[in-house]
This record gives C-alpha cells, structure tokens and sequence, in this order.
C-alpha cells in the first residue's frame, strides 16, 4: 500500500511541476474564478463548451500542489465530455474526497486524489477546480469560494 501511495504522491508532484492545460484559452466561452481562502489558492478556468461538450479546458493561478495537479487532472479528464458527464465526475470525486458514499469507483486516474481525504483541511484545494468547474458550466459571475 505504501508503495501505491507514493506513486500517487509522485503523480500529484508531476502535476504540479508541469501543469497539463495551463494557458490562456483564447476563445473561451466559459470561464470562472475560484478562490481557496485557507490555503490562498487561485484559479482561473476556461472552458470551449459547443453544443454541450467541454471541447477544451484550461487555467491559470497559483496554490498549492494538490490544487494545481487538481486543476491539470481535472482539466484532462473533461475535454471531450459533455457537461453532464462533467458533472458527474465531479460528483464522484467529491465524494471520494469526503469519504461520502462509495470510494472513488469512476474516477479513474483521479484516484490519486483519494489520499487527501485523511487530511480535511487539504479537501478544499483538492475541490477548488471542480467548484470552479461547476461555476463555469453554471455562467456564475462571482467568484466561487471553498469557504
């Protein structure tokens, strides 16, 4: 178990050093702000949404590495989804993070993430990118905070 453990953990490291989806996307027709007031977390997400499929994800902020390998995994695992896909991961790995009813089945990769829920003051900015997701899907205007 240690060792998947670490793996999981060198997953998150890689994440965090080389950012998958970090850019501007120019033509967004989504975006959305999140904030993570506890660990000072900012994230800033576009979305490309054509006839209810996320075509293309990214964002750009500063945090902690477990949000910003959050928000390069979950941009990843939304392109090319439609939005009520979306949601349903998000859905699915919410409550893998707050150990709520079952324990990640269907998130894939995103398991990785499954550790954080040992430390409940991480679970914000493991969810900062989803909330924000949710705000981009929604057309929500104000920031979304995980406060």
């Amino acid at each position: 178990m240690s060792e998947l453990r670490e793996l999981y953990q060198q997953v998150i490291l890689d994440h965090n050093r080389k950012p998958r989806n970090f850019r501007k996307l120019e033509g967004a027709n989504r975006t959305a702000e999140g904030y993570n007031p506890l660990c000072g977390d900012r994230i800033t997400l576009y979305l490309d949404v054509h006839d209810g499929v996320i075509k293309d994800a990214a964002f750009e902020g500063s945090g902690c590495a477990i949000s910003k390998a959050a928000a390069s995994m979950m941009t990843d695992s939304v392109i090319g989804k439609p939005e009520d896909e979306a949601e349903v991961l998000f859905q699915r790995v919410h409550s893998m993070l707050t150990g709520e009813e079952g324990t990640g089945t269907g998130v894939g990769k995103l398991t990785v993430f499954a550790g954080v829920r040992e430390f409940p003051s991480r679970v914000k900015c493991a969810t900062l990118a989803w909330h924000t997701l949710q705000a981009a899907l929604a057309g929500a205007a104000e920031p979304v905070s995980t406060e």
